[in-house]
């Protein structure tokens, strides 16, 4: 795709293990939607970041593990790939694994116009082998977020019941949706669209 007259740049961010048995070219079919959507012919050809100091898409065969610090220059229609990559690399996983995607609005200026407000979004996806593995992710990243908020107020030993009952509601939802191949998003962790100023680009 051409990197004319793109509204957003697209940062991709993310390690998941893969099995021991998964191919250089596995990855790389699991990886069209995303390579392709560059303009590129290959996984080797589109790996490179659209920025020289993220190290882009990285196949580390010896440790089973795929890294993604990549931008792309790209449109809403973006998300359409980015379902395409998950229902691929589910396939390819060892274990559950969060994938943070990033739109970074390219045509918003805060300093000609402070009273408007950006399009930049934040979406975190989940791949796994299982429903279970999947959720099992959900799950430590919410604990996580949940945990830091009240440690503000609350000494981590308090929290016990917090996370029991967090885990409670995984276990339902997982109960009600061990079925459905949508097992949902985890919510945006800087609040809805626009909101909270913008989040700094990873370079690691």
């Amino acid at each position: 795709m051409s990197s004319y007259n793109t509204p957003f740049e697209i940062h991709v961010h993310g390690q998941v293990p893969l099995r021991a048995d998964v191919t250089f070219a596995q990855v790389q079919e699991a990886l069209r939607p995303l390579w392709s959507y560059a303009g590129a012919r290959s996984l080797r050809a589109g790996a490179a970041s659209a920025y020289e100091e993220e190290p882009g898409i990285r196949f580390d065969e010896a440790e089973h593990t795929l890294q993604m610090c990549w931008t792309v220059a790209g449109n809403d229609d973006f998300r359409y790939a980015l379902d395409d990559m998950c229902m691929g690399l589910n396939e390819l996983a060892q274990e559950g694994a969060a994938i943070e995607v990033t739109f970074y609005d390219a045509e918003f200026d805060e300093e000609e116009t402070p009273d408007e407000q950006s399009r930049d979004d934040f979406l975190m996806l989940f791949v796994g082998p299982t429903p279970a593995a999947i959720m099992r992710v959900q799950r430590d990243l919410l604990v996580q977020d949940v945990i830091h908020m009240m440690e503000r107020h609350f000494d981590a030993s308090e929290l016990v019941g917090v996370v029991a009952e967090i885990d409670k509601l995984f276990v339902q939802r997982f109960d009600n949706l061990v079925s459905s191949l949508d097992i949902g998003k985890y919510p945006p962790r800087n609040g809805p669209r626009g909101g909270g100023g913008r989040r700094p680009r990873h370079l690691h």
